[in-house]
């Protein structure tokens, strides 16, 4: 497992009192594993995105990489929020290449590795121009070139494609889903999107109310390896979203 989830809780204060917004979460990712998480919203998916991150510590429990307890940010995990957060008053170039500039890691080999990805996945010719030059497709994919940048072995994905309409969506997921497996990463995504999450993941751990609780997890066997505008073309994948759908609508 490149990451291990050991009975991690999280309780936090707010102005009314204690709130409780993790409860006992327990679960691994494989290396080259791509995991969604789906659940009611307010359960705390983002929120345990931020603690796999480092940005957040649990009130109790491990979240471990490589079997190292996971303290503070690392070069080692990539994130990517839900909106680009692209600076608009720099080019593609200098976007991407913010994560190596920060972590002082700009050298040419660096540089060489952020290039071959722009060239690999359609943006070099628009190295150049700025984000308001660049469709909504093209701009997240350049958000996820900037995640890739420092060549993190796990990418934690926070509803990226939430803002774009449907039919530029699934594009883009697509396109998005080609990129993780040809460079070969792990990934975790939060989604409300349940045909998403079928059409892109190994498996889907699902969430109950807060606090936020395994609920049940799904291992896609039958899907697995398929493209995923394939995958939602197959026989299975009516029957896996009838059971995660009444999964969220029975969640408690």
């Amino acid at each position: 497992m490149i990451v291990k989830l050991n009975h991690v809780c999280l309780t936090y204060q707010a102005p009314d009192g204690e709130i409780e917004a993790l409860r006992d979460l327990s679960f691994g990712i494989a290396e080259g594993e791509f995991v969604s998480l789906v659940g009611p919203s307010g359960c705390g998916k983002s929120t345990l995105l931020s603690i796999i991150a480092g940005i957040e510590r649990p009130s109790s429990g491990t979240v471990l990489l490589d079997g190292e307890d996971i303290l503070s940010p690392s070069p080692r995990i990539g994130y990517m929020p839900q909106k680009d957060q692209l600076f608009p008053w720099r080019t593609i170039w200098g976007n991407v290449l913010l994560g190596p500039e920060l972590r002082r890691q700009n050298s040419p080999a660096r540089r060489d590795h952020v290039r071959g990805l722009l060239e690999r996945y359609g943006l070099a010719e628009f190295a150049g121009k700025t984000p308001d030059q660049l469709s909504g497709g093209m701009r997240q994919r350049c958000a996820l070139i900037r995640t890739m940048a420092l060549d993190p072995d796990l990418l934690l994905l926070d509803e990226p494609f939430s803002a774009l309409d449907y039919q530029t969506r699934l594009a883009v997921s697509a396109d998005i889903y080609g990129i993780i497996r040809s460079e070969h990463k792990t990934a975790l995504l939060v989604t409300h999107d349940i045909s998403e999450a079928i059409s892109l993941s190994d498996r889907i751990v699902v969430l109950s109310r807060r606090p936020g609780r395994i609920k049940a997890v799904h291992t896609l066997d039958s899907l697995r390896g398929l493209p995923p505008m394939e995958r939602r073309d197959h026989d299975d994948f009516r029957l896996y979203f009838n059971d995660l759908w009444k999964e969220l609508d029975l969640n408690v």
